[in-house]
Protein backbone atom coordinates (compact mmCIF):
# COMPACT_ATOMS: atom_id res chain seq x y z
CA UNK A 1 0.00 0.00 0.00
CA UNK A 2 2.55 2.84 0.98
CA UNK A 3 4.08 1.88 -2.41
CA UNK A 4 1.33 2.41 -4.44
CA UNK A 5 0.51 5.54 -2.71
CA UNK A 6 4.49 7.19 -3.01
CA UNK A 7 3.86 6.05 -7.02
CA UNK A 8 0.94 8.22 -6.41
CA UNK A 9 2.41 11.13 -4.83
CA UNK A 10 5.14 11.16 -7.45
CA UNK A 11 2.90 10.93 -10.59
CA UNK A 12 0.71 13.91 -9.01
CA UNK A 13 4.12 16.03 -8.83
CA UNK A 14 5.14 15.33 -12.01
CA UNK A 15 1.38 16.48 -13.44
CA UNK A 16 0.93 19.68 -11.55
CA UNK A 17 3.88 23.09 -11.65
CA UNK A 18 5.63 22.35 -8.05
CA UNK A 19 5.65 25.09 -5.94
CA UNK A 20 8.84 27.47 -6.43
CA UNK A 21 9.67 27.38 -2.62
CA UNK A 22 8.35 24.46 -1.49
CA UNK A 23 8.30 21.70 -4.06
CA UNK A 24 11.55 22.59 -6.19
CA UNK A 25 14.46 20.82 -4.34
CA UNK A 26 17.47 22.44 -3.23
CA UNK A 27 19.72 19.93 -5.50
CA UNK A 28 21.36 16.61 -5.30
CA UNK A 29 24.71 18.05 -5.01
CA UNK A 30 23.99 20.77 -2.44
CA UNK A 31 25.78 22.85 -1.07
CA UNK A 32 28.32 23.03 -3.95
CA UNK A 33 25.67 23.08 -6.37
CA UNK A 34 22.16 24.71 -5.78
CA UNK A 35 19.25 25.30 -7.75
CA UNK A 36 17.88 28.97 -7.44
CA UNK A 37 14.90 30.03 -8.46
CA UNK A 38 15.26 33.57 -10.13
CA UNK A 39 12.39 35.81 -9.53
CA UNK A 40 13.85 39.20 -11.01
CA UNK A 41 16.97 40.20 -13.74
CA UNK A 42 18.61 42.16 -14.71
CA UNK A 43 16.76 44.21 -17.26
CA UNK A 44 13.60 44.38 -15.17
CA UNK A 45 12.12 47.52 -13.82
CA UNK A 46 9.96 45.99 -11.86
CA UNK A 47 10.71 44.06 -8.65
CA UNK A 48 9.00 41.06 -8.76
CA UNK A 49 8.56 38.29 -6.13
CA UNK A 50 6.97 34.77 -5.43
CA UNK A 51 3.41 35.05 -3.66
CA UNK A 52 4.24 32.52 -0.67
CA UNK A 53 1.13 31.07 -0.81
CA UNK A 54 0.23 30.36 -4.28
CA UNK A 55 3.42 30.04 -5.64
CA UNK A 56 2.96 33.09 -8.70
CA UNK A 57 5.36 35.94 -9.69
CA UNK A 58 3.75 38.88 -7.74
CA UNK A 59 4.60 42.78 -9.17
CA UNK A 60 5.84 43.92 -5.74
CA UNK A 61 6.47 47.50 -6.49
CA UNK A 62 8.33 49.31 -9.85
CA UNK A 63 11.90 50.26 -8.93
CA UNK A 64 12.08 53.68 -8.02
CA UNK A 65 15.90 54.64 -9.32
CA UNK A 66 17.58 54.08 -12.16
CA UNK A 67 19.82 51.85 -10.28
CA UNK A 68 18.33 47.53 -11.70
CA UNK A 69 19.56 44.82 -10.01
CA UNK A 70 23.28 44.01 -11.53
CA UNK A 71 22.70 40.04 -12.10
CA UNK A 72 20.26 37.42 -11.89
CA UNK A 73 18.39 37.47 -8.61
CA UNK A 74 15.99 35.32 -6.41
CA UNK A 75 16.31 32.55 -3.79
CA UNK A 76 17.08 29.19 -2.89
CA UNK A 77 14.58 26.27 -2.64
CA UNK A 78 13.81 24.71 0.52
CA UNK A 79 15.76 26.90 2.78
CA UNK A 80 14.22 29.76 5.41
CA UNK A 81 15.90 32.39 6.93
CA UNK A 82 15.37 31.68 11.33
CA UNK A 83 17.07 30.43 14.19
CA UNK A 84 19.92 28.78 13.02
CA UNK A 85 20.69 31.65 10.25
CA UNK A 86 20.28 34.25 13.00
CA UNK A 87 22.57 32.53 15.33
CA UNK A 88 25.36 32.61 12.63
CA UNK A 89 24.85 35.96 11.98
CA UNK A 90 24.93 37.01 15.77
CA UNK A 91 28.37 34.81 16.02
CA UNK A 92 29.97 36.19 13.48
CA UNK A 93 28.82 40.33 13.64
CA UNK A 94 29.03 39.63 18.02
CA UNK A 95 25.93 41.66 17.80
CA UNK A 96 23.27 40.77 19.78
CA UNK A 97 18.90 40.19 19.12
CA UNK A 98 19.45 39.29 15.49
CA UNK A 99 16.29 37.17 14.03
CA UNK A 100 15.83 35.45 10.98
CA UNK A 101 14.30 38.01 8.38
CA UNK A 102 11.24 35.04 7.89
CA UNK A 103 12.05 34.37 3.69
CA UNK A 104 13.53 32.07 2.12
CA UNK A 105 17.73 32.58 1.35
CA UNK A 106 18.31 35.28 -1.10
CA UNK A 107 20.96 34.54 -3.57
CA UNK A 108 22.28 36.44 -6.74
CA UNK A 109 24.15 34.47 -9.68
CA UNK A 110 26.23 35.77 -12.18
CA UNK A 111 26.83 35.42 -15.42
CA UNK A 112 28.00 36.57 -18.61
CA UNK A 113 25.34 35.76 -20.85
CA UNK A 114 21.68 38.40 -20.85
CA UNK A 115 19.49 35.96 -19.66
CA UNK A 116 15.85 37.53 -21.15
CA UNK A 117 13.29 36.16 -18.34
CA UNK A 118 12.70 35.36 -14.79
CA UNK A 119 10.84 32.80 -13.06
CA UNK A 120 13.30 29.96 -14.09
CA UNK A 121 15.35 27.50 -12.25
CA UNK A 122 18.90 28.14 -12.77
CA UNK A 123 21.92 25.29 -11.31
CA UNK A 124 24.34 27.47 -9.37
CA UNK A 125 27.78 27.72 -7.49
CA UNK A 126 27.83 29.54 -4.49
CA UNK A 127 31.23 31.71 -4.42
CA UNK A 128 30.50 33.65 -1.41
CA UNK A 129 28.00 36.27 0.36
CA UNK A 130 27.06 39.28 2.29
CA UNK A 131 26.09 39.72 5.50
CA UNK A 132 23.41 41.91 5.74
CA UNK A 133 21.71 43.36 8.45
CA UNK A 134 18.21 44.89 7.63
CA UNK A 135 16.33 46.30 10.56
CA UNK A 136 18.01 43.80 13.03
CA UNK A 137 17.07 40.74 10.99
CA UNK A 138 19.42 38.31 9.18
CA UNK A 139 19.09 38.99 5.07
CA UNK A 140 22.40 37.00 3.60
CA UNK A 141 22.91 37.23 0.15
CA UNK A 142 24.36 34.36 -1.45
CA UNK A 143 26.63 35.03 -4.35
CA UNK A 144 26.93 32.18 -6.59
CA UNK A 145 27.99 31.83 -10.76
CA UNK A 146 25.78 30.18 -13.38
CA UNK A 147 26.99 26.59 -13.33
CA UNK A 148 28.61 26.33 -17.09
CA UNK A 149 29.00 29.84 -17.52
CA UNK A 150 31.80 30.69 -19.48
CA UNK A 151 33.18 33.97 -17.90
CA UNK A 152 32.29 32.93 -14.59
CA UNK A 153 31.94 29.30 -14.37
CA UNK A 154 34.86 28.24 -13.54
CA UNK A 155 35.10 30.60 -9.97
CA UNK A 156 35.01 28.79 -6.66
CA UNK A 157 35.41 31.69 -4.42
CA UNK A 158 34.46 35.29 -4.22
CA UNK A 159 38.10 36.76 -3.94
CA UNK A 160 38.27 35.21 -7.63
CA UNK A 161 35.81 37.45 -8.56
CA UNK A 162 36.85 41.12 -9.95
CA UNK A 163 36.41 43.69 -6.96
CA UNK A 164 34.42 45.93 -9.75
CA UNK A 165 31.72 43.49 -10.15
CA UNK A 166 31.32 42.29 -5.93
CA UNK A 167 31.00 45.95 -5.21
CA UNK A 168 28.62 46.63 -8.10
CA UNK A 169 26.34 43.91 -6.75
CA UNK A 170 26.75 45.21 -2.53
CA UNK A 171 26.21 49.07 -3.50
CA UNK A 172 22.99 47.80 -5.27
CA UNK A 173 21.99 46.33 -2.23
CA UNK A 174 23.08 48.98 0.28
CA UNK A 175 21.28 51.55 -1.57
CA UNK A 176 18.52 50.12 -3.24
CA UNK A 177 15.74 50.49 -0.56
CA UNK A 178 16.54 54.45 -0.76
CA UNK A 179 13.66 56.58 -0.54
CA UNK A 180 13.88 60.31 -1.32
CA UNK A 181 17.77 59.90 -0.11
CA UNK A 182 17.18 58.80 3.56
CA UNK A 183 19.18 55.90 3.75
CA UNK A 184 17.54 52.92 5.47
CA UNK A 185 19.14 50.49 8.54
CA UNK A 186 20.59 48.33 6.41
CA UNK A 187 24.30 47.51 6.72
CA UNK A 188 26.40 44.64 5.02
CA UNK A 189 29.13 44.14 8.26
CA UNK A 190 30.55 41.30 6.13
CA UNK A 191 32.09 39.57 2.71
CA UNK A 192 32.58 36.05 2.65
CA UNK A 193 33.92 33.23 0.83
CA UNK A 194 32.39 30.03 -0.61
CA UNK A 195 32.89 28.34 2.74
CA UNK A 196 30.99 30.06 4.92
CA UNK A 197 28.42 30.91 2.18
CA UNK A 198 27.90 26.80 2.04
CA UNK A 199 27.34 27.19 5.69
CA UNK A 200 24.49 29.92 5.35
CA UNK A 201 23.26 27.32 2.93
CA UNK A 202 22.82 24.61 5.40
CA UNK A 203 21.32 26.35 8.33
CA UNK A 204 19.05 27.78 6.15
CA UNK A 205 18.16 24.13 5.03
CA UNK A 206 17.79 23.26 8.58
CA UNK A 207 15.81 26.77 9.60
CA UNK A 208 13.36 24.95 6.58
CA UNK A 209 12.84 21.61 8.17
CA UNK A 210 12.10 23.07 11.61
CA UNK A 211 9.48 25.39 9.76
CA UNK A 212 7.98 23.43 7.50
CA UNK A 213 6.76 19.80 6.53
CA UNK A 214 7.97 17.78 3.46
CA UNK A 215 5.20 18.38 0.95
CA UNK A 216 5.12 14.78 -0.60
CA UNK A 217 5.93 13.05 2.99
CA UNK A 218 2.94 15.05 3.88
CA UNK A 219 0.35 14.49 1.23
CA UNK A 220 1.37 10.29 1.44
CA UNK A 221 0.30 10.72 4.90
CA UNK A 222 -2.91 12.09 4.19
CA UNK A 223 -3.88 9.56 1.30
CA UNK A 224 -3.13 6.89 3.40
CA UNK A 225 -5.21 8.07 6.06
CA UNK A 226 -8.29 8.30 3.63
CA UNK A 227 -8.04 5.58 2.24
CA UNK A 228 -7.65 3.71 5.66
CA UNK A 229 -10.67 5.56 6.65
CA UNK A 230 -12.49 4.27 3.59
CA UNK A 231 -11.77 0.80 4.02
CA UNK A 232 -13.80 0.70 7.44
Amino acid sequence: MNEKINKLVDALSKRFVAHPWHGIEVGEKQPEIINAFIEIIPSDAIKYEVDKESGYIMVDRPQKFSNHMPCMYGFVPKTYCDKEVAEFCAEKTGKSDIVGDGDPLDICVLTERNVGRGNIIAEAIPVGGFRMIDGGEADDKIIAVLKGDQAYGDIKDLTELPTMVVDRVKHFFLTYKDLEGNAKNVEITHTYGAEEAKEVIKRSMNDYKSNFSDVNKELAESLAAFLAKEAL
